[in-house]
This record gives C-alpha cells, sequence and structure tokens, in this order.
C-alpha cells in the first residue's frame, strides 16, 4: 500500500479568510476585471497559505520522512546514477499489487522552491488566472489552487531556465562563428608565413650555390683591367641591394611567424570561449531536468491544462480528451504513490530503481527509456520525469496558432513546438524536423511511447506521441496546437536515450507539405470568404508570416512558408516580401498616393489576403528570381495573374496571388 500523506498544517484564520477572498475573486476575473492592489495583495497571502498547507509543502528537516513511493534520501551521485542494488528486483506477477519506490531525490523540493517562488511579484498577475479546467473553487481540503499554483510557478521557472539557455545558445553560436573567424585568421597566417618562408628559402639558397664572387663582385676588381671596374661596382651594388631584400624578407617571416602565433593564439581562447559558453549551457539543462526530476504527478497533472487556448468544434473536443486522458494517467500514479524516475535513472534495464522493471515489446524485449510498476495488480508503463514534463508542457500550448518559422511562446510551427516542449524537460533538440530526425535515436513505430518526436512520412512534419494513435504538434494544416491522428508510415525517435554516432539518413520522400500542410494545385478560388468585407478582415482571422507584420489567410500563408522553404533553399535567402494584406484604409492611402498603380479602395485582392507583393530581384520581370517563381510558385498555390506579367496590362512583376482570384 502506499505510504500515508503527512498531514498539512492548519490555516491560521488570518490566511483561510485572505484564500476564501482570492476565491470569492474568480466570477470578477472570469469577466476579465484587473485586479486592485488590495486585491492583489489579498491574492498574494492566500498563494502563500496554499502553497505552506498544500500536498507538495516543505515540511521541517528535523520531521521529514518518505514521500509515497520515495525512499529515504540518497547523495547526489547516486541520485543521477542507476541503482545497483544487489537487492532481486521485483517482477511482474499478476495478483500481487506492489507500490513503486523509485529512489528518492537530493536537493532542495520543489515544494520548496515553489514556495520562493510563488510570493514574487511575476506569480501575482498569473495567479490571478486560476480559472482552469478542472479548478472548480470548492473545499480548501482538495487543493486545487495549490495544485495549479505549483504548477504555475513551476512553469514560470522553467520558461525562465529555457530562455536563459536560449541567450546561451545563442552566445555559444556567435562564439562559434569568433572561433571560425579566428581559425580563417590562423590558416591565412600559416598561408602567409609559408609563403615567406619559401621566398627567403629560394634566396638563401642562391646565396649558397653563388661562388664568392658573385655573392662579393669588388673581389673581381683589379688594376689590370680598367673596364672590369663599372661591371664590378654594378654588381656590387645589386648584391647588396639583394641582400637588402632578403633581410626584408626574413624580417617579414619573422613578423609572419608572431602573426601566426597571436593567431593560434585566438584561436585557442575561441575554443575556451566556445566551451566555456557550452558548459554554461549544459548546467542551465542540468538544471531544468533537476526541476522537472523533483516535479509530482500532481503539478504535472495541473500543468497540463496550464494556458491552452480553446478552439471550436471537434478539435476542442478532441484536445479536451487527450488532455484528460494525460491527466488520468498522472492521477493513476499519484494515487499509487509513483513518482516517475529520471530518464538517467532507467538506462539500464539490468539496474533500475527499486520498485520498477522493465518494461516489454509485444516481442518480449524491453524497451529503453520506459520501464514498468505495478498498480492495482496489473504492469502500468511510467515514463521519465522528463517525458512527463515534455508532454505537459505541450498540452498546456494547444490552441496556440501556426506561425512557420517560429518557436513560441505564442507561436509555434512543428519543429519549433517539439523543440520548445522538451526544452522545457531539459533537452536541447534541433528546431526542425528534418533536423530533429537526423539527430533522434529511432525506435521502431511498433514500440513508440507517449513523448517520443513522430516524424511524417517524408519528414517535414514532426509532432508529439500522446498515445491512443494520437499526436500533438503545431500543423500547418489546422494552423495552431492541436491533437492530430498518427499518420501511417511514419517514424519516431526518443529524445531521452542517446543520439546515434552517425545522423540518421533522410526519410524518403513523399507528397507533403511543410508541418503537415497540403500543397494545393492552382486553380479558381473564390476571393470573398468569412463574411467579411475587402479590407475588413480582423486580425485574429488571419495568419503571421513570421515577417513582421505581414499576414495572410491561414492556407495562403501555410503555402507561402513552404513557397519560401523552397525559395531558399534554391537562392538561400527568404523571399523578401513588402506588402501582404492590405486593411481599407492602407488600400486608401495607396490609392491616393499611386492612383495609376494601386487598385481602388474595396477591390484590391491584397484586401482579401489573398496576395503578396515581393523584392529581392522577383520584382524585376525576366531576372532568375522572377524565372524560379513562374516555374515554382504554381505548385504552392501562388500564380502571377496575366494583368501583372510583363507584357500584360499593367505590368507588376512583383505581385502574385494565391490562384486565380482576379
Amino acid at each position: 500500500m502506499p505510504a500515508p500523506r503527512t498531514s498539512r498544517p492548519v490555516l491560521s484564520a488570518r490566511e483561510a479568510q485572505a484564500l476564501r477572498e482570492a476565491l470569492a475573486l474568480r466570477a470578477a476575473l472570469a469577466e476579465g476585471q484587473s485586479l486592485t492592489p488590495a486585491q492583489a495583495a489579498a491574492l498574494r497571502t492566500a498563494t502563500a497559505a496554499a502553497l505552506r498547507t498544500g500536498p507538495g509543502a516543505a515540511r521541517p528537516p528535523a520531521r521529514r520522512g518518505a514521500a509515497p513511493g520515495r525512499p529515504a534520501a540518497r547523495s547526489t551521485a547516486a541520485r543521477r546514477a542507476p541503482s545497483r542494488s544487489t537487492t532481486a528486483r521485483p517482477t511482474v506477477r499478476p495478483g500481487r499489487r506492489r507500490t513503486a519506490r523509485p529512489a528518492r531525490r537530493t536537493g532542495v523540493a520543489w515544494s520548496t522552491r515553489l514556495r520562493v517562488v510563488a510570493l514574487s511579484t511575476l506569480l501575482v498577475p498569473a495567479v490571478a488566472a486560476l480559472v482552469l479546467p478542472g479548478t472548480d473553487g470548492g473545499g480548501l481540503g482538495d487543493g486545487p489552487l495549490d495544485s495549479t499554483a505549483l504548477a504555475l510557478t513551476a512553469q514560470t521557472s522553467l520558461l525562465e531556465e529555457a530562455g536563459r539557455y536560449r541567450q546561451l545558445e545563442q552566445e555559444v553560436t556567435q562564439r562559434q562563428v569568433e572561433l571560425q573567424q579566428a581559425r580563417d585568421a590562423e590558416q591565412a597566417a600559416l598561408l602567409h608565413l609559408r609563403d615567406q618562408q619559401t621566398a627567403v628559402g629560394a634566396t638563401a639558397a642562391d646565396l649558397y650555390r653563388a661562388t664568392a664572387q658573385q655573392r662579393y663582385p669588388l673581389l673581381g676588381l683589379t688594376v689590370h683591367d680598367d673596364a672590369a671596374t663599372a661591371g664590378a661596382l654594378l654588381g656590387q651594388a645589386v648584391a647588396e641591394r639583394s641582400g637588402q631584400v632578403l633581410t626584408g624578407e626574413v624580417l617579414r617571416a619573422r613578423r609572419s611567424t608572431l602573426s601566426l602565433a597571436v593567431a593560434r593564439d585566438r584561436v585557442a581562447h575561441a575554443e575556451s570561449e566556445v566551451r566555456a559558453a557550452a558548459a554554461r549551457a549544459d548546467v542551465v539543462l542540468a538544471t531544468v531536468r533537476s526541476q522537472v526530476d523533483d516535479l509530482t504527478p500532481e503539478i504535472t497533472s495541473a500543468l497540463a491544462g496550464l494556458g491552452s487556448t480553446p478552439v471550436s468544434g471537434p478539435q476542442e473536443e478532441r484536445n479536451q480528451r487527450a488532455t484528460a486522458r494525460w491527466q488520468q494517467y498522472l492521477g493513476r500514479l499519484a494515487a499509487a504513490g509513483i513518482a516517475p524516475p529520471p530518464a538517467a535513472a532507467i538506462t539500464d534495464p539490468e539496474n533500475l530503481p527499486a520498485g520498477f522493471s522493465p518494461a516489454l515489446s509485444p516481442a518480449g524485449q524491453p524497451v529503453p527509456g520506459v520501464v514498468w510498476a505495478i498498480v492495482d495488480t496489473s504492469p502500468v508503463t511510467v515514463l521519465p520525469a522528463e517525458t512527463v514534463a515534455a508532454v505537459s508542457s505541450a498540452l498546456s500550448q494547444l490552441g496556440k496558432p501556426f506561425v512557420p518559422g517560429t518557436s513560441g511562446p505564442d507561436t509555434y510551427d512543428c519543429g519549433g513546438f517539439t523543440a520548445a516542449s522538451w526544452l522545457l524537460a531539459g533537452y536541447a533538440v534541433p528546431g526542425t524536423p528534418q533536423d530533429q530526425w537526423a539527430a533522434g535515436a529511432a525506435v521502431p513505430l511498433a514500440d513508440v511511447q507517449v513523448g517520443d518526436l513522430v516524424h511524417a512520412p517524408g519528414g517535414q512534419d514532426v509532432g508529439i506521441y500522446l498515445g491512443e494513435g494520437e499526436v500533438i504538434g503545431a500543423s500547418a494544416g489546422t494552423y495552431q496546437v492541436s491533437v492530430q491522428p498518427l499518420a501511417a508510415g511514419s517514424s519516431a525517435t526518443r529524445v531521452t536515450l542517446p543520439a546515434p554516432a552517425a545522423a540518421n539518413p533522410p526519410l524518403p520522400v513523399a507528397e507533403a507539405g511543410a508541418c503537415g500542410a497540403p500543397l494545393p494545385p492552382p486553380g479558381e478560388r473564390t476571393a470573398a470568404w468569412g463574411g467579411w468585407s475587402n479590407g475588413q478582415i480582423p486580425g485574429d482571422a488571419l495568419c503571421r508570416l513570421g515577417v513582421h507584420r505581414h499576414a495572410l489567410r491561414c492556407d495562403a500563408a501555410a503555402s507561402y512558408g513552404q513557397l519560401d522553404a523552397a525559395y531558399t533553399a534554391a537562392f538561400g535567402t527568404r523571399l523578401c516580401i513588402t506588402d501582404s494584406y492590405r486593411p481599407f484604409a492602407a488600400q486608401v492611402s495607396a490609392f491616393t498616393r499611386k492612383p495609376k498603380l494601386a487598385a481602388v479602395p474595396g477591390t484590391s485582392n491584397h484586401g482579401w489576403a489573398l496576395a503578396v507583393d515581393l523584392c529581392g530581384g522577383i520584382n524585376v520581370g525576366g531576372s532568375v528570381q522572377w524565372s524560379w517563381m513562374r516555374a515554382n510558385a504554381a505548385r504552392f498555390g501562388f500564380v502571377q495573374p496575366a494583368w501583372a506579367s510583363p507584357g500584360g496590362e499593367k505590368p507588376e512583376p512583383w505581385h502574385w496571388e494565391y490562384g486565380y482570384i482576379s
């Protein structure tokens, strides 16, 4: 049976009253009202009270007992290394109930960390939004407020660490650039030195082979040959000049030697800077992993419900079902007193923490990176703590918009979404689906586990597996973070396993767009859509292009992202864009300034968010860039109307439309 939970301290009368007042604010918060200073202070006091008395609250060290599913504390090194106890591991036997008791984690408990962070000013505005799914604001004993506050504080802390890692990642990149520059300078100095040494060597060789009279022509002077005097004097002058040249070459060679030494010192310094920056980044990742290892299933369950954006129709139902299924899984672990172990503790199936057994594939082989525990006489798959954090973080982003080339926190593309989710679990994965596949530890699709990266056929789309044949990802097909079915023929990689020694070969090419976007054929399309007037389309009905202020209708934006990727692959630079959706007021302004070029306000195809104006060479008819667009843009649904083509009624080689809408 799970160990009994320690009773919580009783709220003081003042704290209980503050907590009741905070809960009474929920109705006003749900209507979007802002907090007054007094209300904010009350909410801060309530949060402190909830954290002091919550299930994860810190106990005094002298009375600290083993938490459910966690034995006595071990050293930090022992906690990080897989257990190598000689005690026989428990086996999965139907009919016997055994509670998993993974190794206790040392260090400052999350409850203690979170109590400190939760009282900071960062949490005050966040706790004001505690109206979350599954929180009914009922009695104080159930603890929805403290679990949610702890989850919110954990999310804040993890986001801060992720932001710090991103900064260090940029520093590492910059240091690598400087290192490459130093190496280039070293190579240039080495080549220059070799040239100088070659010149000195050639001159010295000539002198070595010369006779004494050739080196010193004055030795040829004689009183018996007056005619040889002029030649001897000239030869001596030339020899002295050659000596001066040699001396100069020697000095230049010495300077080149010094320059090479300086260049090598720069390389050594740059290499040291790269190592130092990378080490600091690794420390941040280790800190994140340490933090998520201390999260309880209750906190990660609440984390999964933070921040998700409701959507409409069947998609919302599917999103909610996936979230509820995940929270039920975590609730089952919590009820059994099972704490997910760190990934480092379960890498060796022969040396697992007490209470866990190797998870077995249908073929009876151990599944690396996951374990089994016994709950109600049945084996239950237990994922690493880092995987649990990554999946919960991913679910908390449901409904966020899809925008090509972004990685959060407000918008994502598919690779940016999976990278951001796993970064909050302490793992840095590349930012594109192709690179994630190349660097990932491949696993058979038949053995796919929750949290694995699932790569769609063709390798241009990636998501996180949720179980039950479903994947969560930032989809260009739905224009948002959503739960979608697992595509047949997909491939999978497991983030918590060591990377392969060699990159995985590219996946076979498939007819699919980036991040799951369909490739629409060019054809007639109706300009009017959504019930809005030309130039009156609200911003939240459009999808950003990831470039400054530019936006289009979402299907056009997804296709533009694919076109941009193909153009970048061909030319090494992204599409240059000057105009996209044009509101009515902007149409009026353009028509006032350029009445012969701009369309009559209210009739522009830019006003339907289905047209773009491009630059960077595309704006010049007959250029290499324009010719490439003519040959390839239609594959992505973009065409140039006849009137805008060179030689057309109103030539605008820069103007391209999503389908034949003119």
